[in-house]
Formats: C-alpha cells, sequence, structure tokens
C-alpha cells in the first residue's frame, strides 16, 4: 500500500523540535506514589555515580528527613549553600537560585518539586525555581510524588480525603526527559513508616492513622504507575515519529475496531470491548465517512450514530474520519499515528463477484496491515447480510441507462460514417470517447454497460465477418480486452473522483456554516445578542427551533426570549437542567432521557457548563448522521466559547466599575468627612463661645454667630451637591424649563446669601438685546452659583471676576473668567469628573463634585460646558445653552 506523501512543513517542524529537545537541558525526575519510598535515596545514588564520572555536580536542595543512610550519600558532593531569608519573626534556610545560576554547574539536584519557597523568594514555587535553572542550560535531578500533580489533584483528594495544597503543573511533567518510577509495595512502606524512617513517631503515628492507610498506598501506587506508563509511551511515540518509523511496536496493545451502518458493527464493538476489556487495554470505535456515505438513506445514517453511541456508553473513544480515497488506507494510516495493534472488522457477507468490481476493504486491510492484527468477527446472518444499499451502488436510475446506450448507438453511426475511409484503431477511440461522455455524465453503472455495448458493437460491426460475434482474427481480442478495461478504469476513477468532489463540496459547506457562526457570534456585543446570533444559526443550519438556557444565580435554567425559541415545559425543563448538571448530552436521539421533544447539549467552557443548548427539529433531526452530528456540537462549542468570552468580558465590565464604585466610595466618604468635621467644628466652637462665655461683648458674638453662619451655608452647599450629584447618577434630575432672560439668573445669583461677602467682586457684562433661552431657572442658578464660587476660590483677594453673556448662531454662551492660576493642561477635561480637584485648588476646602454637577445639568439642558485657560491668565468656564424656537410674543389688547 502506497502511504500518502509526508507533509515537508511539518517534518521540518519535527526536525526543528528534535534539536531543541537534543540541545536543551536535560531533566530527570524520580517518581513515586508516596512520601517515603525512596526517591531521594535513588537520586543521590545515580548522582554518585554521575560524579564519579566526571559530571560537574551541585547539591542544590535535598532533604534527608534525618534519615542517616540519606545524609550518608550527600558525602563528598559539593553542596550548595543556603540562603537565609527572613519570616514569621525567624530566619528559614531556602534555596539560593543567583547562587546556583553563578555556579552554572553541569547538574544540580532539586529535591521536592512540588515544595513552596519561603515568602521573599523570587518564585513562590521550587519547580518555578527548576525551569530557570533549565532555561539556563543546566540539567537537573528532581523528586516527586504522584499526588502533587496538578490534574491529579481532584482523584487524590476523593481517594484519600486530603486536599494537596502543593501542586505542580503537569506541562512540567511533560517537559521531563526522562521520568524514573521509585516504586516501593505497600506493606514495605508502612514497615519503614513504623519504624520511623518516614516521619518522626509522632508524625508516623498520625499518617499512618489517616494519610498511609493501605486502600491509600495502593490507589496512588495505580495513579504512579499509570502515570509513568503514559509518560514512557508518550517518549516512545514521539521517538517512532522522529525516527520515521511506520509500523506498529506492539508494546501495549490498542485496538481498533470498524464501524458502519450494518447490523454487524454492534457486535464488532461488543466483541472489541470484551476482547479490551481481557487484554486490560484501550480501544477506539472508527467511522469512516467516505463519498457513499452521503448516499445512505435514514435508517443507515440513524444506524452508524447508534453504534457510536453505543461505543462511547461501553467505555471506548470514538472517531469519524473523513476519508477521500480507499478505506483501508485512512483506517491503517490512523491506525499506525495511534499506534494500534489489533483490528477488528466484520466478515464481509456480500457476494464475491461484488468484490471484483468494487473491491474488498476486508482483504486490503490484511493486505497491507503490516506488523497490526486483524480479527475478522462473523456476524449474524440475516437480512442484513447484502447490504441494503446494494442495489443503489451498481445500479443508476433508467434514465441514466437509456442515455448511455443512446451515447453507444450516436459513436456507432459517427463510425459507421467513417468507416470506409479510416481504421479500426479511429473507430476504437470514437468508442473510448463516448464511453468517457457516460462516466463523467451518468457514473460508474452507465459507463460500465457502456463499455459492454461499445465492444459489443464494434464486433458486430466492424470486425469481419460482419454482423456476427465470431472473431476469425484472434489479435482483436486484445483489442476487445481493453476497451472493456478502460472502459471500466474510467468509469471507476470518474465516479470516485464525483464522489471525492461531493465530499469536498460537503466539507466546504460545513466550514462556511462554521466560519460564518464565528464571524456572527464574534460581532454580537453582550450574551444577549450572542444567544439571539447562536438560536438564529442553530435554526437555519439544522431547519429546527432552539433555545438557549442560561443559570441564574440559583443555578436554575433560564430562557432568554426570541421568537425562534421553542416553549418548554416542566418536563423538558428537567432534561436540559439534567445536562447542565451533569455536563451530558440527552434527549431526542441520545440514550439518556430519549423521550424528550428536543436534544440539549451542554456549553461548556474552561472552567464548567455555562449554560445548555436545546434544538427541537421541525420534521426528521439533521444532525442523526455522524458528520451532521459533529457539526451541531461544533455549534455548540462555538457558542460556548463566545459566550464565556462575553460573560468574561461582562464581569471585567463589572468588577472594574465596583472598583471605581468602590474607589469613588472612599474619596467621597474621605472628602465628604473632612469637609463636614470642619464647618461642624467651627460652628460647634463659635456656638458653644457665645453661649458659655456670658462676658463676651456683641461685636465678638455677633463675628461669632456670622462664622457659624457661614460654616452652616458651607454645610448646606455641601450637603446639596451630593444631592444633586445623586439625582443625576440615578437619572432623576426633571427639568422645569421656561423662557427666562440670563439677566435675572444672574441677579437672582449674585443676591444669593453664599455670595453676601464676596458678591462685589462679581462684575456682569450682559448685553441688552439678549434672548430669553429655555431653561430651568433654580437648576442653572446653581451652575452659576458653583462656577462663580469655583472662581472666587481659586482667584487671588481681591481680585475680580467677570461674568459675559453673548448670542451666535443658535446658542447662548455665557463664561465665567478668573484671575488665578488657571489649568494645568491636560486636566480641561478632567476636572469635570466626580472628586476632580485642580493642582492649585488641593490645600482649598471643597469635594471637587460642583463642576461635575454643572456638567450633569448642563447636558440635561442639551448645552455643552467647557473649561480653557483665558489668554490674559486665569480660568474661563464656557456654558453654551440652544436657544430653540423663540417663544410666541404677546398681542396687543391681549
Amino acid at each position: 500500500m502506497a502511504l500518502p506523501r509526508p507533509d515537508p512543513d511539518a517534518l521540518l517542524r519535527k526536525v526543528q523540535a528534535e534539536e531543541a529537545r537534543e540541545n536543551r537541558a536535560k531533566l530527570k525526575v524520580f517518581f513515586g506514589a508516596a512520601p517515603g519510598v525512596g526517591k531521594t535515596y535513588a537520586m543521590l545514588s545515580e548522582a554518585r555515580e554521575r560524579n564519579v564520572e566526571g559530571v560537574d555536580l551541585v547539591v542544590g536542595v535535598v532533604e534527608t528527613h534525618g534519615r542517616s543512610e540519606t545524609a550518608a550519600l550527600t558525602e563528598g558532593l559539593e553542596i550548595l549553600p543556603r540562603k537565609e531569608l527572613a519570616y514569621a519573626g525567624q530566619f528559614l534556610p531556602e534555596f539560593d537560585l543567583d547562587a546556583a545560576l553563578a555556579r552554572r554547574p553541569g547538574l544540580i539536584l532539586m529535591d521536592e518539586l512540588a515544595h513552596t519557597n519561603v515568602l521573599g523568594s523570587r518564585h513562590a514555587k521550587r519547580w518555578q525555581d527548576v525551569m530557570e535553572l533549565l532555561d539556563a542550560g543546566i540539567n537537573v535531578y528532581t523528586t516527586m510524588n504522584v499526588q502533587h500533580l496538578e490534574s491529579l489533584k481532584d482523584v487524590v483528594a476523593q481517594i484519600t480525603g486530603v486536599t494537596v495544597r502543593e501542586n505542580v503543573p503537569d506541562t512540567v511533567m511533560e517537559r521531563a526527559d526522562e521520568v524514573e518510577l521509585v516504586d516501593l509495595s505497600p506493606e514495605d512502606l508502612l514497615v519503614r513508616l513504623k519504624e520511623g524512617k518516614v516521619y518522626l513517631p509522632d508524625q508516623a503515628r498520625h499518617a499512618r492513622d489517616h494519610f498511609f492507610r493501605k486502600g491509600n498506598l495502593l490507589a496512588l501506587r495505580e495513579l504512579a504507575l499509570r502515570h509513568t506508563a503514559e509518560n514512557v509511551d508518550a517518549q516512545m511515540r514521539r521517538y517512532m515519529e522522529s525516527e520515521g518509523i511506520r509500523k506498529t511496536w506492539a508494546a501495549g496493545d490498542r485496538l481498533l475496531v470498524c464501524v458502519g451502518p450494518d447490523g454487524l458493527s454492534e457486535r464488532l464493538i461488543r466483541s472489541t470491548r470484551r476482547m479490551a476489556s481481557s487484554l486490560g487495554a484501550s480501544w477506539v470505535a472508527v467511522y469512516v465517512e467516505s463519498p457513499r456515505h452521503f448516499k445512505f438513506n435514514e435508517e443507515e445514517r440513524n444506524r452508524v450514530e447508534e453504534n457510536l453511541r453505543l461505543a462511547e456508553k461501553l467505555g471506548g473513544e470514538t472517531v469519524v474520519i473523513e476519508g477521500g480515497g480507499r478505506t483501508d488506507e485512512d483506517i491503517l494510516a490512523f491506525a499506525q499515528d495511534r499506534n494500534i495493534t489489533k483490528i477488528v472488522v466484520g466478515k464481509p457477507s456480500r457476494p464475491k463477484w461484488v468484490d471484483v468490481f468494487a473491491g474488498s476493504p476486508v482483504d486490503d486491510l490484511i493486505r497491507h496491515s503490516g506488523d497490526i492484527d486483524i480479527y475478522v468477527i462473523t456476524g449474524e446472518t440475516t437480512k442484513q447480510a447484502d447490504p441494503p444499499n446494494l442495489r443503489s451502488r451498481i445500479t443508476s436510475p433508467l434514465r441514466n441507462y437509456l442515455l448511455s446506450v443512446i451515447t453507444v448507438a450516436l459513436a456507432t453511426a459517427i463510425a459507421g460514417l467513417i468507416f470506409r475511409r479510416t481504421e479500426l484503431a479511429d473507430i476504437v477511440m470514437i468508442y473510448l470517447l463516448g464511453i468517457l461522455v457516460v462516466a463523467t455524465r451518468f457514473g460508474r453503472g452507465p459507463s460500465l454497460l457502456a463499455s459492454l455495448l461499445s465492444v459489443a458493437a464494434f464486433d458486430f460491426i466492424f470486425v469481419p465477418p460482419y454482423f456476427t460475434f465470431v472473431v476469425s482474427d484472434f489479435r482483436h481480442v486484445g483489442t476487445f480486452s481493453v476497451m472493456l478495461l478502460v472502459g471500466v478504469v474510467i468509469g471507476n476513477l470518474t465516479e470516485r473522483i464525483r464522489a471525492q468532489a461531493r465530499l469536498a463540496r460537503a466539507r466546504e459547506q460545513r466550514t462556511q456554516v462554521l466560519f460564518r457562526l464565528g464571524q456572527e457570534l464574534a460581532r454580537s456585543a453582550g450574551s444577549t445578542a450572542l444567544v439571539a446570533s447562536a438560536i438564529q444559526n442553530v435554526a437555519t443550519q439544522f431547519q429546527s427551533h432552539a433555545v438557549v438556557l442560561l443559570p441564574d444565580g440559583s443555578g436554575r435554567l433560564e430562557a432568554p426570549a426570541h421568537h425562534l425559541a421553542f416553549p418548554l415545559n416542566d418536563q423538558e425543563r428537567g432534561v436540559a437542567q439534567w445536562v447542565f448538571e451533569h455536563d451530558e448530552p440527552a434527549g431526542l436521539g441520545t440514550l439518556t432521557l430519549p423521550g424528550a421533544r428536543a436534544t440539549y447539549l451542554p456549553l461548556k467552557g474552561s472552567k464548567g457548563t455555562l449554560g445548555v443548548m436545546g434544538v427541537l427539529p421541525d420534521d426528521s433531526p439533521q444532525w442523526a448522521e455522524p458528520d451532521q452530528r459533529q457539526l451541531l456540537e461544533a455549534f455548540a462549542n462555538q457558542t460556548a466559547l463566545a459566550l464565556e468570552r462575553s460573560l468574561l468580558a461582562e464581569q471585567s465590565t463589572a468588577d472594574r466599575r465596583r472598583a471605581d464604585e468602590e474607589r469613588l466610595r472612599n474619596a467621597l466618604l474621605s472628602s465628604v468627612s473632612h469637609d463636614l468635621r470642619t464647618p461642624l467644628g467651627v460652628i460647634t466652637g463659635a456656638v458653644s463661645t457665645a453661649l458659655e462665655t456670658p462676658d463676651i461683648s456683641d461685636s465678638t458674638r455677633r463675628d461669632l454667630l456670622t462664622s457659624a453662619q457661614e460654616e452652616a451655608q458651607r454645610l448646606h452647599r455641601l450637603v446639596s451637591n451630593l444631592l444633586d450629584i445623586t439625582r443625576l447618577e440615578a437619572g432623576a434630575l426633571n427639568l422645569r424649563t421656561e423662557w427666562i432672560p440670563v439677566e435675572e439668573v444672574v441677579g437672582a445669583v449674585l443676591n444669593r446669601r453664599e455670595l453676601a461677602t464676596e458678591a462685589m467682586r462679581v462684575r456682569t457684562h450682559l448685553p441688552e438685546d439678549l434672548p430669553l433661552v429655555a431653561m430651568d431657572a433654580v437648576l442653572m442658578e446653581q451652575v452659576l452659583l458653583n462656577l462663580i464660587d469655583n472662581a472666587l476660590k481659586y482667584s487671588p483677594p481681591g481680585s475680580p471676576v467677570d461674568i459675559k453673556a453673548w448670542a451666535a448662531g443658535k446658542s447662548l454662551t455665557f463664561s465665567v473668567t478668573d484671575q488665578g492660576p488657571g489649568i494645568a493642561p491636560g486636566e480641561e477635561a478632567r476636572i469635570f469628573e466626580k472628586l476632580a480637584r485642580g493642582e492649585a485648588g488641593t490645600s482649598r476646602p471643597g469635594a471637587g463634585l460642583g463642576l461635575a454637577i454643572c456638567k450633569g445639568i448642563v447636558t440635561a439642558h442639551g448645552g455643552w460646558i467647557q473649561a480653557v485657560n483665558h489668554p490674559r491668565g486665569g480660568a474661563q468656564f464656557l456654558v453654551s445653552l440652544p436657544l430653540g424656537t423663540p417663544p410666541p410674543m404677546p398681542q396687543e389688547g391681549a
């Protein structure tokens, strides 16, 4: 069998990966099932051998735990001094990574890979120190127990009842160039524990009663043996791949069973399960989706799906291969990639003469299997003996056969016209051309008929003796054979090309569907839009109704409203809830709760199930066949990934919002508490002095009360600002607009008690022809008061504040200008944020809310507010309000 040509890019990547593996530093892990099996002892024993061989070796960390025989192995070896780190009032010894990098030995020993470093070390975990040593080109020997593997954390906790806190990522073990299992039986380990060779007596007694129970040790030993075997198997596969070894190495049995649409497949699956169980081997069920898959009827496609689900139920792995050529080539290529040792197939039950034309995949498998054993199992002789689609594979519609006969007749007529003026070879070419036309247009069956008719017509009409089938010259028999053979070959090749084209179109359609779904999900903003997009695509692709259910805060599934979503009764909700809680498909077309109206698939994310997708077919399920089932699962996976991304983005936005709110709350409380204490302190002090000191003068008492009044007004302003900013954020700001002149608003502000002592510093420049403006007078007074108060606060004592107003186009603008230090560059927009204060205002009282309130009120009026630096110095605040349609003028005599 000709193997497929290897991909040059893949070969280059393999060579580069192998070179990188050879040139990098080596990591060897001494692996054990539990403490006390002798990992450190084995590591030191091998290290001494390397030292004798002349390897530059340093002991980085070795924990002897008081074992004298282990400590004796360190004698004569260079030991790297540890550094002292302060922790909880004491100094603890820790591995000195910098010293090891500076020393740069050829090999360093690092005991207890899962160790957590003392706070203050460069890395939190020792395995991170080891990875940095490897990156620096230093070979490392290390030790680790199976319970520290990150992927086995839950399994170990379930077995032992102890949750291991110190874990090592599986990627570190995958990085290991060699894993040596240090094994000891549970009985011998318990004896060592009792003799005090593992822990001190008190610790040993506690360990024996909890972790070191015999059942725990047996389970941990099995985990260690299995993981080591998997590591060795991965190394063997890498070696076979790097050496280009295509044949199977039967280091361990792996079984493959071929699944099809016939009734024999169920028996094959069960037989393979029993065989794998007796051998203690893994097994996989493979279905080759060949071009003839598209000719299956609904019953056959359902049977393929049922057989694959049966294999999953019995504990096997299921794989669907997209075959484009010969079935035996696809199966053997997969088997060699997976190092399969045994292939189980069913004994062919179709007539032998069919194999002459269509070929026998079983015979081809046996012929080209090489070192792989082929098991052929006899099926039950039922009505399934002949594949139900045999007739459809051999015959074609009557119309195609009639057209085939007409084509041969037309070729005969053309040959008859030129017969006397040409050679027989040209006549043969005319018939071959007709066979080619039939094969490309009508398929294999009509082309075979055309070949037979062409040979018969050529013999009967153009070969002497004419109009008989007698052949006087036997040299023509070769011509007949070549014509027939060429016709059969052309028919087979064209049929294969057409089938491969159909398969390619189907694959292209699936790829386009998934690409379109990915694009639409990527464009969807928010989980609601994403769910709607997923429902729309699933409903369109599978001619069905769909629903996506997401959990609420209590874990109960809820379905967002959508016009293509189907209603759920209590039974259907129960099925969906089961899928969500068990992370397995259920419902219509599955082996779990098959009585449901719809099929429910879990939406699996990286951290668990995010929700459930339900699909209710309009007629028969479109995903009954394996390729459509895979496509539906791909839809669910794409939806789950997009949903997880959206949920993470929403969670990130919510976390950011909460953080901003918390920061704002803290800043607000800090600012307000200071601004509240100051006026309250002044008011309390002034009033107490006025009340408790009877002999003070009237002028002094008046000054005290005036001071208290001013601070009370300031306190009132602060509380008003807090209420205003709360109303703005809650959206509870209701405008009561009236047509009011700007002069009236400015005058009302200057007469406010808050400006009683500073109003003379305000200079107004208001033209007499200013138009009326539609605004809320009370709120705009608040805006102007805040701006004037801000200008007075930042202006030098006695300096004026100018208010100007002008109308231009469809807006009226007024400005408030001071003669203070101005606004720092880049702060023009930030000062309108809550609690934002200019650099020059950090020593001045205020909570930083006034300008934020101004912006909210002006924006609510449909205007804008801006802060700039005046050319002559100081800050200038511009407020622009839309004029709108002028009010109607009152009529005379009205």
